[in-house]
């Protein structure tokens, strides 16, 4: 299996966990089945190969990178909400504690389109994307939106990081596709 491009990659990589029954990637159960019935194939193929690319991410990306990622695209809520919670305490900004918190979760878990966040993913409450509450000392509101475009910058630079290192990684292994021209 190769993947179009890095994000799907690491998108199909960090939803591995999740797609099946038990939590975590089981391909251990899927190698010994094979032995006795033949070759991996199809979405078990598919399947083992997404957890492989977990499993060599999270141990080959730096740690800042990895959360960078896991904050960005899992579907985890456990381990996003980790991510996250981390990510506030790492990242530089003189906004107060609770600002960064407010940015660094929306940025996160940005809104989405729908009829008051009524879709399938993951949405906060709309009073989480108002700038205005993330911030009780009356800052002005230029502030505001240059510490939030501050910290988004900061937060997207990491995961661009981490997505060329992922890619680097991923290519290495031979499974990017490559285009020829």
């Amino acid at each position: 299996m190769t993947y179009r491009n890095v994000v799907a990659a690491v998108v199909r990589a960090l939803a591995a966990e999740t797609i099946n029954s038990a939590g975590g990637c089981d391909f251990e159960p899927k190698v010994q089945c094979a032995k006795q019935k033949g070759e991996i194939v199809g979405k078990e193929a598919a399947l083992l190969t997404d957890c492989w690319v977990f499993g060599r991410l999270h141990k080959q990306l730096a740690p800042q990178l990895w959360r960078a990622l896991v904050a960005k695209y899992s579907t985890h809520d456990e381990r996003k909400h980790s991510a996250i919670l981390q990510l506030i305490n790492t990242v530089q900004s003189p906004a107060t504690k609770r600002f960064r918190e407010c940015a660094v979760l929306t940025w996160a878990i940005p809104q989405v389109a729908g009829i008051q966040g009524k879709r399938s993913a993951a949405v906060l409450p709309a009073g989480w994307y108002d700038i205005t509450n993330w911030d009780n000392d009356g800052k002005p509101e230029s502030t505001r939106y240059r510490w939030r475009s501050s910290i988004r910058k900061a937060l997207d630079n990491q995961v661009n990081e981490a997505l060329a290192a992922a890619h680097e990684i991923l290519e290495a292994e031979g499974l990017m596709e490559s285009c020829a021209a």
